[in-house]
Order: C-alpha cells, then structure tokens, then sequence
C-alpha cells in the first residue's frame, strides 16, 4: 500500500484497533492464476499472531489458497473532505480514510474442534451481551451438518501496513474547519473521522 510518511500508522496497536473494530474484511488470493477476493469476517487472537475465518465451501477460492501469502483489508472509517471548507480557491477535494493491511500465509483447519471455538469466538463478539443464543445450545446434529458447509482457515501474521489518511498534511487552522463541517454530519463516518482529527490536533499541537 502506498503510504506517505504524515499519514503511515506507526502504532501497531492502533492497527490492531481497526482490526477489530472493523472486522468484516475483503480477503484476496490468486485463484487460478487471478486475484480473487472473498467479503467476510474476520478475527484476532488474543496473541496477534493470527487471522481467523472460514469460508463457504462452494466458494472455489479457498481449494488453492493453502500455502499462499494474501492480503486482508480491513475498511475503517472514510468520507469525503470538500475543499469548500477551507474558505480558499486554492484546494482540491480529497477523501479521509483509515485502513489496514494484513499480509500472511494461510493455514486450512483439518480439525473440527478449532473450526468449532474460532466460529464459537465470531458469535461472543457480534451477539449483544444480554443475548440467549448460545453455539453451544444449537442441536448437535444441525450444526455439525452446518460446519460441513464451511471450510475453517487461519492467517500467519507476516506483516500489517495502516493508514490513517485525516489531513495531516493541512495546517491546524484547515484541520479546524474541516472538523467542524464533519462535526454537523449525522452519519457515523464523518462523526468518527472528526474525532480521529482531533485527537491527532491534540496529539501534535
């Protein structure tokens, strides 16, 4: 990924933060000798040495990726910056973001207990904390009928790339009125990218 400088992630953690707050990834491989690439969740063990998943098996993308180096994205927060709100003539509009890469090799599950606790650790997360449902309380004979539509897999950690693009590369006072504009947005985007400005105004004034 092309990173300037002003705007590289230079604190794991917070790339480890996009990761999980963000889990739902695009995962890309070679399939059949062309990119390929698979919309899906996501998750990092309590070490940050691995990525955990699982695709459906009719998905044709995981018979050849044992072995291979691929690429998760992972999309945080982003929305549009108008140049309108520097209150000059001299600006183009640009796009905010946060991202994170994560490079690895991938390893396909041949046992059904570590298929079970990676898809058991995937439900803890997204259900609501007062939720009943329970992996464990599912009819056995249905779930294992289940995991036989899936095919369980887990990335080694090589290499993670993030990049917080929030106009680092304008003055504080351009900072300001962009924060304020994105301040009046309703959407959690434009909201979430605001705080990010601030926080680095904050960090680096």
């Amino acid at each position: 990924m092309y990173i300037p400088e002003h705007f590289a992630m230079k604190d794991v953690t917070a790339a480890y933060d996009v990761i999980q707050e963000n889990s739902f990834a695009t995962l890309f491989s070679i399939h059949d000798g062309m990119p390929f690439a698979t919309h899906l969740p996501l998750m990092l063990n309590e070490e940050k040495t691995y990525l955990y998943g699982h695709f459906a098996r009719p998905n044709p993308q995981w018979k050849d990726i044992l072995g291979q180096t691929v690429l998760s994205i992972f999309h945080g927060p982003h929305c549009y910056i108008s140049p309108s709100w520097y209150e000059t003539n001299k600006a183009v509009p640009t796009w905010n973001y946060v991202t994170v890469h994560v490079y690895g090799v991938v390893e396909l599950f041949q046992d059904e207990h570590e298929l079970m606790n990676s898809l058991n650790d995937l439900v803890v997360k997204y259900e609501a904390p007062d939720s009943s449902y329970r992996l464990q309380d599912v009819d056995a004979d249905f779930l294992a009928g289940m995991n036989k539509g899936v095919q369980g897999f887990k990335i080694k950690i090589d290499k993670i790339e993030g990049k917080a693009k929030v106009s680092q590369n304008h003055s504080s006072h351009r900072q300001e009125l962009v924060i304020k504009q994105l301040e009046q947005f309703p959407s959690s985007d434009e909201q979430q990218i605001a705080s990010l400005m601030k926080a680095n105004l904050l960090k680096n004034g």
